[in-house]
């Protein structure tokens, strides 16, 4: 049934109280789900220098904070990251270094600190298969690193081309394809055309080609990876398209198209979006509260258009900064955090 036909709700299940300054993002370890009958882990990081790592019991279903990752960092934890593995958790601070720490089952250790952004670190990515790592700054430069063996990292390259604050990089799902978006109103693509490992900018969707037309604050990808969405300022979410074959078949890069774009509906910044793996936009905004977005499936000749599955009003007292979605298939969680010092596990439901 489509989903825009079922009676559904955004259900709080739980609020997850610890930090004791705004909690900037979330990020789900990606091998942990119901699904895979493993416990979910979350973790979450703050103003308060300080990343929490959460697991849900299998019995109680209730969430705990098992560790807190501190003294490392000595200034706002800003995002966090885990490797495709699970094992590593990459963590972005304004006090301008990276760090990398490693789960050790009851515990977790700081394994190496990146060095080399001239300030705030921004954001934090891995690639697919977890080989390189990407950050950005304020500095408005983009760092991919290489990782090597005995828990050395690498810088193997750094990317110029954005004139502002860098605010978020993310790889494709996929492919090794970067994307970095900006204070400066754009989102670059970054490519190598082989394996040198020489990127260069390849693409700049800004304004003139049916962009943003300010700050651009979040970028997340479809399951497939042939469709974007990024999310910004200017009260716009747009969503944007790739031949996905032609790239995977390593002709040639293939552009990426302006498809539509979602106005009308935030009427404070939009910083996060986030695209789950059955097709549900999350959006987290300055107006305190979540919407969930679907593609109505109906065909025209200004391509694809999406509708307001629902909107979760005052999900939280202050600004969303984050929404993540599970990468468990089928459980739909939510998980959101906030400048009120909150994390919050949502469950998409249907009415009773």
């Amino acid at each position: 049934m489509d989903l825009m036909e079922k009676n559904l709700e955004l259900v709080e299940i739980q609020k997850l109280e610890g930090h004791t300054d705004r909690v900037w993002s979330v990020a789900w370890n990606p091998v942990s789900s119901q699904a895979d009958g493993v416990s979910p882990i979350l973790a979450s990081c703050s103003g308060d220098n300080t990343v929490r790592i959460w697991e849900q019991s299998s019995l109680s279903r209730s969430w705990t904070c098992k560790t807190v990752l501190e003294e490392t960092h000595t200034r706002t934890v800003r995002s966090c990251a885990w490797s495709p593995s699970g094992q590593l958790l990459a963590t972005a601070s304004f006090d301008g270094t990276t760090g990398i720490w490693k789960n050790y089952g009851s515990e977790f250790d700081c394994i190496s600190t990146l060095e080399g952004h001239e300030n705030e670190v921004k954001s934090v990515s891995w690639n697919a298969s977890g080989s390189h790592l990407a950050t950005c700054s304020r500095d408005k430069s983009v760092w991919i690193w290489e990782v090597l063996e005995g828990n050395e990292y690498d810088c193997a390259a750094v990317l110029t081309g954005h004139t502002q604050d860098v605010k978020m990089v993310q790889w494709h799902p996929t492919m090794d394809v970067l994307f970095s978006c900006s204070y400066d109103n754009t989102i670059k693509v970054w490519w190598s055309e082989d394996d040198d490992g020489e990127y260069q900018c390849v693409q700049t969707l800004g304004e003139s080609n049916n962009g943003h037309s300010s700050t651009v604050w979040s970028i997340s990808f479809n399951a497939a990876g042939d469709k974007m969405v990024t999310c910004s300022d200017d009260l716009t979410l747009k969503i944007w398209g790739t031949d996905i074959a032609r790239m995977q078949s390593g002709e040639d890069y293939a552009p990426w198209i302006h498809l539509c774009t979602l106005s009308g509906y935030h009427d404070r910044t939009i910083y996060s979006a986030h695209w789950s793996r059955d097709d549900i936009i999350a959006s987290g905004a300055g107006d305190n509260a979540i919407r969930l977005f679907v593609d109505s499936k109906v065909d025209s000749v200004d391509g694809p258009s999406y509708n307001l599955l629902l909107k979760k009003n005052k999900a939280h007292e202050n600004d969303v900064n984050s929404v993540q979605w599970s990468p468990g298939e089928g459980n739909r969680l939510l998980a959101s955090a906030s400048d009120d010092g909150m994390v919050k596990i949502w469950q998409l439901a249907t009415k009773p």
